[in-house]
């Protein structure tokens, strides 16, 4: 079970910061990351990183979002700076576990310019 959380309201050039808490180790899953949907758009990926440690980004959030894990406190974060109006969706966190996705609830992230 993945329970997202951190979304809300921010201003453009602000600052937001995602959670997702996993029911167990993280290190169960062989990649987690952050999906996004804006309205009329399809489910993008935004950050990944996998069980070594290896990250991968969307283009569009390249050198301002951050994705990073806390293997103590099972959760996986995306630090969101400098956030324009067009990051404004529902952010999605996934988990892997081999070729089985899990999905938790989309936190809504608002960004007004």
């Amino acid at each position: 079970q993945l329970q997202a959380s951190g979304g809300g309201s921010a201003q453009a050039g602000g600052s937001l910061r995602l959670s997702c808490a996993a029911s167990g180790s993280i290190f169960r899953f062989n990649a987690m990351g952050w999906y996004r949907q804006g309205i009329g758009n399809q489910c993008d990926l935004v950050a990944a990183i996998t069980v070594g440690g290896s990250t991968n980004y969307a283009d569009s959030v390249k050198g301002r979002f951050t994705i990073s894990r806390d293997s103590a406190k099972n959760t996986l974060y995306l630090q969101m700076n400098s956030l324009k109006p067009e990051d404004t969706a529902v952010y999605y966190c996934r988990a892997d576990r081999g070729s089985m996705p899990y999905w938790g609830k989309g936190t809504l992230v608002t960004v007004s310019s």
